[in-house]
């Protein structure tokens, strides 16, 4: 199925995405999810997590605050999310930065995510390689994490994409790398996070994970360099950001998609 087509049916069912974020990123995120089409819930607390997330299509666990209900409530969301059969995703933000991130992000990847959505210094953290990360700023180039995000795939049995200049999308056979965007992406708080939102709604569509990654990096990707047209900076492009991501067609999405497959490895 192309992006395209995953566009209209992720706008056709309003997918309800359970996004446990940071608390810089809610709002973003949900704006961001609204204007593509799907629909937000911040539901975080352990109290209620595990049963909202029979409900939800799919959930998102971004690791950016970190705190023990915090945690308290992913590992009951991803518990409920497990139960009801849905995808899940896990954005292990600065994963390297901390003795704490280092333990809760690897107790997260063993309970195999569906998709796993970092830079390249988090893929390589995860992975068990140096990186050269400071914080929640990846310093390494996506294409050094490549070999990483492949191997990472194969160790979860999902698909690892791996975020920056130029996207890198794995389930440690196939692979793509996704153009597109703007320079101006990084300087918008929170951008990141919100895309892991968005790859949540497009797997809450129950078809092939891969697929629905690279429909959501190539709806960010289009809709960034879209918005990059007329942007003087940072400041005028995020509010031309999330009209791209609305306006956008599926017909304009396949054009304009900067997709390169690459060769297939044996597992």
């Amino acid at each position: 199925m192309t992006s395209g087509l995953l566009l209209k049916e992720m706008r056709d069912t309003n997918p309800l995405v359970q996004c446990i974020t940071n608390y810089v990123a809610m709002n973003i995120a949900a704006n961001v999810l609204l204007a593509a089409g799907a629909s937000p819930a911040m539901v975080s607390d352990a109290e209620e997590a595990g049963e909202f997330a029979g409900i939800a299509h799919a959930l998102t666990v971004n690791i950016g605050t970190l705190s023990a209900p915090f945690v308290e409530g992913m590992q009951a969301a991803i518990a409920g999310t497990q139960a009801a059969g849905k995808p899940w995703v896990l954005d292990p933000v600065a994963c390297q930065a901390t003795a704490l991130r280092r333990r809760v992000s690897a107790e997260l990847l063993a309970l195999k995510p569906t998709v796993v959505r970092g830079n390249a210094s988090e893929i390589l953290s995860l992975a068990g390689e140096a990186s050269r990360g400071q914080g929640v700023d990846g310093r390494d180039g996506v294409e050094i994490a490549e070999a990483a995000a492949r191997a990472l795939a194969r160790q979860t049995g999902g698909v690892v994409a791996v975020t920056g200049e130029t996207d890198f999308v794995t389930d440690g056979a196939r692979a793509v790398r996704i153009g597109g965007g703007s320079p101006w992406m990084p300087l918008n708080t929170a951008l990141g996070c919100s895309l892991t939102g968005l790859c949540g709604a497009y797997v809450g569509l129950g078809g092939d994970p891969f697929e629905a990654t690279v429909a959501a990096l190539s709806h960010y990707a289009v809709a960034g360099r879209q918005a990059h047209e007329g942007a003087s900076g940072p400041g005028s492009f995020a509010p031309r950001f999330l009209d791209a991501l609305q306006a956008l067609t599926p017909g304009a999405l396949d054009a304009g998609a900067e997709v390169t497959v690459l060769e297939v490895e044996a597992a």
